[in-house]
Order: C-alpha cells, then structure tokens, then sequence
C-alpha cells in the first residue's frame, strides 16, 4: 500500500499497523515479519533518534501530530497502532 493509498480514506488501525510495522523494520533494519505488535519498540533498537525520525514519518504520511516522548509512554506498535487510530478519528 502507498502512503497516498493509505491517506485516501479515513485512517484505521487496520491500515496503520502494516505500515507502523514497515517503518519500525526499517529503522531496526529487520524483515518487518519479525517485528512483534507487543515487543517494546526498545527492544527492536528504537532509540531517541529513531523516535524522532518515526514521529517525523507519522507526521508526513499520516498526517497526525506526535511528540517522540509518546514513543516511551505506548512502547509498542500494537500500543501506538490504537493511540493513532483514536487520533485519526477525532
């Protein structure tokens, strides 16, 4: 799916976690099949830089406003999924 594809209908968990996913295999530099929705983003090497560079992606693609200290507070994709998708529907 493309970024435009993912922003052309109304943003759901559905379509935020694969690309969560995609962004969190990337920054560890891992096949996006072996990223958890459960496992800490730490514990996948996600360190203050990488939160930046993933809440700048968020904010580009999604179009949704995060600060990178949210990256601690829902240390998951599973976690961060669900907090997107509330903000996407507001």
């Amino acid at each position: 799916m493309s970024d435009a594809d993912l922003t052309a209908t109304p943003l759901t968990a559905e379509k935020i976690q694969p690309w969560l996913v995609e962004r969190v295999a990337h920054y560890a530099m891992i096949p996006a099949e072996e990223i958890e929705a459960d496992v800490p983003l730490a514990q996948y090497g996600l360190d203050s830089v990488y939160a930046f560079a993933l809440c700048g992606d968020i904010e580009d693609t999604l179009g949704l406003l995060v600060e990178p200290i949210l990256l601690w507070d829902v240390d998951t994709v599973a976690a961060l999924t669900t907090h997107l998708a509330k903000l996407a529907a507001v």
